[in-house]
């Protein structure tokens, strides 16, 4: 950008070599030459290099009306540059002098927009992240978390459309993933020494790395600092450039406007407002008179308007009053203050507002620079020499001392003094020699008076010699440089006469002083003197250049200040002098009419130009060729344009509509705020030309409202903040102080409420792809607040709640059909898409199979739940205020839920379609029932809801019918399985069986359980299986292994109904207690008829068993055994109920397996019984007494004589004890019940230990043989350590009926001992070599 101080010499160059281009069509619209440059054709004749090309046209008349046309194109666009052009001279005048607006710093930072490449590229770095491209440690956890963001929030539609309207930047993407985690790490289970918000924290973290990616964080935070810095302040260059760029100003054009306006002379700026503010004021007047008002709403606000007008114009003034006018170095936009000074200035009431000579104070600063001396050639070269210097009236300085050989110093001295005229005192002195002197010697002086206009250069004055000097051709060499005062405009010398003031013809040192910024005064002064001798206030004179007045002698170049019964002649030396008086003066009067130097009017009048006369520019003198260059470009109709005769309501709205498109097609996600600058320089432009309030917003209330039909996003505060300005001003509530309301306002307000309101109903309509994600942050809130407002039919009533929710209940009906038929489109997609890629025809068939019906339906109803889930999670938050409260629009939640039962009644229609073409005999929609149930369960809202009964009325019947089938297959299974049953045990039995895949288990839906076998009478087909086989799973289900094929299958069964029926998480409570109640009443009434049927297989079983000690416990009755252990763990499972009467009902199942298990043990235990029966009668042959027992005993005694006869009865002995030890070796190993073998191990011990006193005391008169002695010694011995070793306590063993058997074998032992042969070392005492034995 060019720097619009620069000089003349710097930048002319390069202004003639662009303007001969591009500004040559301007002297005539009509005439366009076809043999332009390049650039000019391309500028005002886009389609002129196109033209050429063509083929002739076929007629000369079509040729004759494309010319017109181009013509007519080409004033089209030469009519819009100069409306530009003159759009940005007032803009620039806004921003060179701006007196009532500020940047705003209050205003919310606006982020960085991402675009559709910055999309793709954050899409890719999250795609490598998940891919394990990158370097960044993750956990399982907050992978699984990225993938879900990466799937549904990146890849989404909704947010690609986000980034085309312009509305979405990485703090978007950064909320969104913080809010999507929030949920995830407060379900994951407490770790000690790690808070939640530290995982969040490492986690947010991480995130930033991942959307970083390689780019360096620093240059990013140098990005983000200078972006940030733009948004806030911009310079005076800043914001010349922006509007450049907004309104197509080039820079060369930009160059000469500045330059021919003067905007770094703040004087002629503030002179132009006081010139546009007393046009505003003439104008005012003129519509009072003429009566041509706009059109009001009432005629009682004409007179209204008049006073409005004047006030505001009142009020400028009084604003620029308070602007300081004294100020130091550059001018800062940054430090400007609105002016709160509500008086209002009467600008004729002149008589109580005179100046006194007191009121003008002028402060000047003096630089004297003493640089040397010449002529000094009387001195020693080795004297010192000194300079002194003074202000009259001030202090004295003193130079260094120097030697008068080379008498140079450069020193400088600093004065402050308040006399226009002062008279500055140089002094040359050498230093005494004398003993005696008293002071040094003074050579020569020099008195100056300088003036502001002096010159700055050190010159050579000629010094006034004391006699004692023989050197008299003494010249000293100084500067004084004299710095002109803030409010000092203007200085010099002028011959002057008036009627009131300066009534003698004389010349008199004049200087015009700004007292205020509407008070100037023309003072006269002589020299030495702080005050004025005469004054002239200027306010209400007219300046004006005049001819040489006769009898005035003096004085070249006249003018002359005129007003009402006064004229003031002024004369300058020559004409320069002349033209900067008059410009000064002209700017300080504020007067209407511009004076034109006589030579400039020559030359306007040499070029036939008369009415370009009154309107030509004027500037200062030194920039008479950049306004000459102005005129000769054509920019000086621009810059001598009256402001007061443009209709700046219609400039406005262009410079608004055009700033707005800049704005939304920069770098920043604005959503339709201005920046800081642009709403200074609009705020300026408004205040300065009088555009209404009304009006402002009203237009920029159609341009947002544009740009969001065309797809831009908008925020709704924003719409919400010039919408109620505007009602608050048709309904006559003043808010910027305006009372008066024309027609054009009230209609067109109207007709933007009326697009508002579509464009609201609209949005809300269509809040999930216009709010996508919750984002903006509360747009969908300020949405619903702005809508309430819209529906007001004034300010002060409130639309009734009802009405308000009745129109969004209406959109959010609409939401639920366009919702449905976008997600039902998106799933038709998948599966035209699916069918694509596997590339089968026949798939096209089979896409109507209920199969495939319900495969969609499902697939439905994800998407749906999906739907719900992300409006619960990102646009419920309308109803909440910043607060938490919820009683902004506590209504919105209802309205929700009846838009969710709406919307799921939509896919409930399709649902009932692909559920009623599904076959009665199929079973694989229940999982379409737990996905929709436990979604509309977890919902409070939903849960019991419209569809939520719908969805348990269609689905209720299925359950009773599906809980029927199986709870008469089941019992089936349960008489055929006993019927077939082996009795062997399950692991034995599935070692031999092929490998039979179950149904799947899924973690999530769990398959519904497959009825096992045909049920009579019934006409489904229902799934075959065999009648039992390990699932791969069950092991984790069932310790047991060693249980029935049947009772194991039927255990699996009930159990896996159980859990399906549980896993539906009935939601209707009663049913789900019936439900509860059918399943444990089932399975106690399963679980009887196993535990029964056990029992008699186990009697029968025992009964043919045999009952010598070569019986041996089959498996069958171990396993007999565990299926009673299993079906009392079973029933404590399924079985169980809370109710007082079903636990009643479940402890008769307990008492039938406690009694079907005593049962069984005591059948057990007879066997056991029965066999030590048949061993005591086996030694029974031996009682004393018995023909048998004499020829036994006399046997072998005779045969002992001769051969080694084994011992009688010991394998008897062996034999029992055998058949105890396997007996307990094979329950111990194969009953999975400690308590049971314990229970059975003491009734088995006592029985047989009865048994065994009996048969002694049956015999007690009767001395035992010795072959029964050793047999029942070795028998009870044995059976002792046996049932000792198998954990039987104490007392069970040593019994009294043990005492009693002990004590009767010790006293036969005793007896036998004595005997022929004895005992042959078998004994009741215990010795180590039975313990061998044993082994």
């Amino acid at each position: 950008m060019l720097d619009p101080s620069s000089s003349e010499e710097e930048s002319d160059g390069i202004v003639e070599e662009e303007s001969k281009e591009a500004l040559a069509p301007q002297a005539s619209f009509s005439r366009v030459s076809p043999n332009r440059s390049s650039e000019s054709s391309d500028r005002l004749q886009p389609s002129s290099r196109g033209s050429s090309a063509r083929p002739a046209s076929p007629s000369p008349t079509a040729a004759g009306e494309q010319e017109k046309e181009d013509a007519e194109r080409l004033q089209r666009e030469e009519e819009e540059r100069k409306r530009k052009l003159q759009l940005y001279v007032f803009v620039m005048r806004c921003v060179a002098y701006p007196f009532n607006a500020k940047q705003p710093t209050d205003m919310a930072r606006r982020q960085l927009k991402i675009t559709k490449q910055q999309l793709q590229t954050t899409k890719d770095r999250f795609e490598s992240f998940l891919k394990g491209d990158t370097q960044i440690v993750a956990d399982e956890a907050f992978i699984n978390a990225v993938q879900s963001y990466y799937e549904v929030f990146l890849k989404s539609d909704r947010v690609a459309k986000m980034v085309q309207t312009g509305g979405f930047s990485a703090v978007d993407c950064r909320e969104v993933f913080k809010r999507h985690i929030e949920k995830r790490v407060r379900s994951l289970p407490e770790i000690d020494g790690l808070s939640k918000e530290t995982v969040l924290s490492s986690w947010m973290a991480k995130f930033d790395t991942i959307y970083r990616g390689d780019e360096d964080p620093r240059k990013a935070q140098q990005r983000m600092t200078a972006s940030a810095a733009s948004e806030l302040i911009l310079s005076k260059d800043q914001l010349y450039e922006m509007f450049q760029q907004i309104l197509g100003i080039k820079k060369f054009e930009h160059q000469l406007l500045y330059q021919a306006c003067q905007l770094d002379n703040l004087d002629e700026q503030a002179a132009q407002i006081r010139r546009e503010l007393d046009g505003r004021l003439q104008m005012a007047d003129q519509i009072a008179r003429a009566g041509k008002f706009p059109k009001f709403v009432s005629k009682e606000m004409e007179a209204m308007y008049i006073e409005e007008l004047k006030s505001s114009v009142n009020q400028l003034m009084a604003n620029l009053e308070s602007m300081p006018v004294s100020k130091g170095g550059e001018f800062k936009l940054q430090k400007l203050k609105r002016g709160h000074n509500t008086s209002i200035i009467d600008m004729g009431q002149e008589d109580e507002n005179q100046l006194s000579k007191s009121d003008v104070v002028l402060s000047f600063t003096l630089e004297v620079v003493i640089m040397e001396v010449q002529g000094l050639k009387s001195l020693a070269p080795n004297r010192i020499v000194y300079c002194t210097m003074e202000v009259e009236g001030g202090e004295k300085l003193q130079t260094d001392q120097a030697e008068a050989s080379k008498p140079t110093w450069g020193t400088q001295g600093d004065f402050t003094t308040t006399h226009p005229l002062p008279a500055v005192k140089v002094k040359l002195f050498t230093e005494s020699t004398g003993v005696l002197a008293l002071e040094d010697k003074e050579l020569g002086r020099v008195v100056l008076h300088p003036t502001p206009n002096s010159p700055k250069q050190s010159e050579l004055h000629k010094m006034t010699v004391t006699k004692a000097c023989p050197d008299q051709d003494l010249k000293i060499k100084l500067a004084v440089r004299m710095d002109k005062p803030q409010n000092m405009k203007a200085c010099g010398y002028l011959w002057a006469f008036g009627k009131n003031v300066w009534k003698r013809w004389k010349k008199r040192f004049f200087v015009l002083v700004q007292v205020s910024q509407y008070t100037f005064a023309m003072c006269s002064y002589r020299e030495k003197k702080s005050e004025p001798q005469e004054l002239l206030q200027l306010d209400g004179y007219t300046v004006d250049y005049t001819d040489p007045q006769p009898g005035l002698d003096g004085g070249r170049a006249f003018f002359n200040a005129v007003k009402e019964g006064d004229t003031v002649i002024f004369a300058s030396d020559d004409e320069q002098d002349r033209i900067l008086w008059v410009q000064a003066m002209y700017r300080a009067t504020g007067q209407s009419h511009k004076p034109v130097p006589p030579t400039q009017v020559q030359k306007l009048n040499s070029k036939g130009g008369a009415s370009a006369q009154m309107d030509a520019p004027i500037s200062q003198f030194s920039g008479l060729k950049d306004a000459d260059r102005a005129q000769k470009h054509g920019m000086d109709e621009f810059i001598s344009a009256n402001p007061c005769s443009f209709d700046h309501a219609l400039l406005f709205e262009m410079v608004q509509r055009l700033t707005l498109d800049h704005r939304l097609n920069d770098n920043f996600a604005c959503l339709g705020w201005f920046s800081p600058g642009q709403v200074f320089v609009l705020d300026e432009y408004c205040a300065r030309n009088g555009v209404r309030g009304c009006h402002r917003h009203l237009c920029y209330l159609g341009d947002l409202l544009e740009r969001a039909d065309a797809g831009n996003m908008i925020d709704p505060t924003l719409l919400h903040y010039s919408f109620a300005f505007c009602a608050s001003h048709v309904h006559g509530n003043r808010p910027d102080g305006l009372g008066t309301v024309t027609v054009e306002e009230k209609d067109r307000f109207e007709e933007i409420k009326e697009r508002l309101r579509v464009l609201l109903e609209n949005q809300i309509t269509n809040f999930r792809y216009c709010f996508p994600f919750g984002r903006p942050e509360g747009a969908l809130k300020a949405t619903l607040s702005l809508l309430e407002r819209v529906l007001m039919k004034d300010i002060v009533t409130p639309v009734p709640q009802e009405d308000v929710k009745g129109v969004i209940r209406k959109c959010l009906e609409q939401a639920a059909q366009i919702n449905y038929q976008r997600i039902t489109d998106y799933a038709r997609v998948e599966v035209e898409k699916s069918l694509k890629d596997q590339r089968d025809p026949e798939n096209v068939a089979n896409l109507a199979t209920p199969a495939k019906k319900l495969e969609h339906v499902i697939r439905l109803a994800e998407l749906v739940i999906e739907v719900l889930q992300q409006n619960q999670d990102h646009h419920a938050e309308a109803a909440v205020t910043s607060t938490g409260d919820q009683s902004a629009f506590a209504w919105w939640s209802d309205l929700m839920v009846e838009h969710a039962e709406h919307f799921l009644s939509l896919y409930g229609v399709d649902m009932d379609a692909a559920l009623e073409i599904q076959s009665p005999e199929s079973w694989d929609s229940f999982p379409l029932f737990q996905l929709l149930n436990d979604f509309l369960r977890a919902d409070y809202h939903l849960c019991n809801g419209k569809f939520h009964k719908h969805l348990q009325d269609l689905y209720a019947p299925l359950v009773v019918r599906y809980v029927d089938l199986m709870e008469s297959s089941i019992s089936q299974s349960i008489h055929r399985g006993f019927e077939r049953e082996s009795w062997e045990p399950v692991k034995s039995l599935t070692s031999n069986l092929p490998n039979v895949n179950l149904p799947n288990v899924n973690l999530q839906i769990p398959k519904v359980p497959n009825l096992p076998v045909p049920v009579a009478g019934l006409s489904v087909n229902l799934p075959q299986m065999p009648s039992f086989s390990t699932p791969s799973w069950m092991a984790a289900i069932y310790d047991s292994d060693n249980g029935s094929g049947t009772s194991e299958d039927l255990f699996w069964k009930l159990d896996a109904l159980q859990t399906f029926i549980r896993d539906l998480h009935w939601p209707e409570e009663e049913f789900a207690k019936h439900l509860d109640n059918r399943m444990k009443l089932m399975s106690s009434d399963m679980i009887e008829s196993c535990v029964k049927r056990t029992r008699a297989a186990f009697e029968s079983k025992l009964a043919k068993s045999s009952r010598s000690t070569d019986f041996r416990i089959p498996l069958s009755l171990c396993t007999m055994f565990n299926v009673m252990v299993d079906a009392k763990d079973q029933s404590a499972k399924l079985c169980a109920m809370e109710m007082g009467q079903e636990k009643q009902y479940h402890s008769k199942i307990d008492d039938l397996i406690e009694e079907s298990v005593k049962d069984m043990i005591n059948l057990l235990v007879a066997k056991f019984v029965a066999i030590l029966e048949s061993v005591l009668a086996k030694i029974s042959r031996y009682d004393e007494g018995t023909l048998f027992s004499s020829f036994l005993s006399f046997t072998v005694k005779a045969a002992s004589k001769y051969v080694d006869v084994p011992k009688p009865g010991m394998d008897v002995a062996d034999g029992y004890v055998t058949f105890v030890r396997h007996s307990q070796d094979i329950l111990r190993d194969k009953v999975n019940e400690e308590v049971y073998i314990e229970r059975l191990f003491d009734q088995w011990y006592t029985a047989t230990m009865n048994l065994l006193g009996t048969w002694l005391t049956d015999r007690m008169d009767q001395q035992l043989h010795v072959y029964q002695l050793k047999i029942l010694i070795r028998i009870v011995k044995k059976k002792y350590r046996d049932f000792r070793l198998q954990g039987v306590l104490d007392s069970t063993l040593n019994s009294k009926m043990y005492d009693t058997v002990r004590n009767r074998l010790t006293l036969e032992e005793a007896t036998a001992s004595v005997r022929e042969g004895g005992m042959q070392g078998i004994s009741m005492k215990d010795s180590d070599e039975e313990d061998k034995e044993d082994d």
